[in-house]
C-alpha cells in the first residue's frame, strides 16, 4: 500500500478537532489551549502529553481527585496522579494508572485499562477489555468494545468499532513518517498510533497503521487495514 500525500493545512489541530467550536464541542479550555499550542496533533503526543496531564492533575487539590461514581472494586496505580471528575463512571474491575484524567460523564468501564498519559473527555467512553495508552479522547468519542488506543487522538464523537486496533509501533521500530506537502516527514515519534478528526469511525475489527491519520466524518469499513490519510 502506498501512501498518498496530502496538504498539511488539512491536518492541523484546529481542522481536525475544530478548536474555534470548542465551547460548543465541549472541549475543555485547558485542552484546547494545548492543542492550540502545537499546529498537527503529533506533536503533542509522547511526553508533551504525558506533562500536560502532570500539570493537569497538580492544578487539581489531593483532596478533590477523585469524584463521580467509582467502584470500590476499580483498581488504581499512582492513584495520587488521577483526577476522576464528577458525573463520570469507574466500573468494577477497571485498571487505571496514573498519570489520568477522566472527565465529566466519562464512563470507564469493567475491563478497561488505562496503562497512564491518558485524557479522557466529557462523557467518552473507555470500554470494556479497551486498552488506552499514551493518547487523548476528546468528548464523546467512545471506543467502548476490544480496542487498543495508543499514542493517538480520538476526535469529537469518535466511535471505535469493536476490535479496532489502533496499531503505535512499526515492526522495524523506525521513527513513523508521514506524507505531507509531497514531501516525506519524519515525526520523530517510534510511538505515534492514529489521528482521527471529529466524528471519524472505524468498523469492527479493523486496524490502522501507525502514523494514520483519518479526516473528520471519515469512515474506515469493517475489517479493512488503514494506511496514511483516509479522506471522505
Amino acid at each position: 500500500m502506498n501512501r498518498i500525500s496530502i496538504e498539511s493545512k488539512f491536518v492541523t489541530n484546529e481542522v481536525l478537532f475544530e478548536l474555534k467550536r470548542s465551547e460548543e464541542l465541549k472541549i475543555a479550555h485547558d485542552l484546547c489551549l494545548f492543542l492550540q499550542e502545537a499546529e498537527f496533533p503529533w506533536r503533542v503526543l509522547g511526553k508533551t502529553l504525558t506533562q500536560f496531564i502532570e500539570r493537569l492533575v497538580n492544578s487539581v487539590d489531593k483532596n478533590h481527585r477523585i469524584n463521580g461514581n467509582v467502584s470500590d472494586y476499580a483498581y488504581f496505580e499512582n492513584k495520587d496522579q488521577i483526577v476522576i471528575c464528577q458525573g463520570a463512571v469507574v466500573e468494577p474491575g477497571a485498571f487505571i494508572a496514573g498519570p489520568a484524567f477522566i472527565g465529566p460523564h466519562a464512563v470507564v468501564r469493567h475491563g478497561a485499562y488505562i496503562r497512564g498519559s491518558v485524557y479522557v473527555g466529557e462523557g467518552a467512553v473507555v470500554g470494556h477489555t479497551t486498552e488506552c495508552k499514551g493518547s487523548i479522547l476528546l468528548p464523546f468519542a467512545k471506543a467502548a468494545h476490544f480496542n487498543y488506543i495508543g499514542d493517538s487522538i480520538l476526535g469529537y464523537d469518535c466511535n471505535l468499532g469493536a476490535g479496532t486496533k489502533l496499531a503505535n509501533l512499526k515492526i522495524n521500530h523506525k521513527n513513523i513518517i508521514l506524507a505531507l506537502d509531497n514531501k516525506k516527514l519524519d515525526t520523530g515519534l517510534k510511538k505515534f498510533g492514529a489521528i482521527l478528526g471529529n466524528r471519524a469511525q472505524t468498523g469492527c475489527n479493523s486496524v490502522t497503521n501507525p502514523g494514520t491519520i483519518m479526516l473528520p466524518e471519515t469512515i474506515l469499513l469493517p475489517n479493512q487495514t488503514a494506511l496514511g490519510v483516509i479522506k471522505r
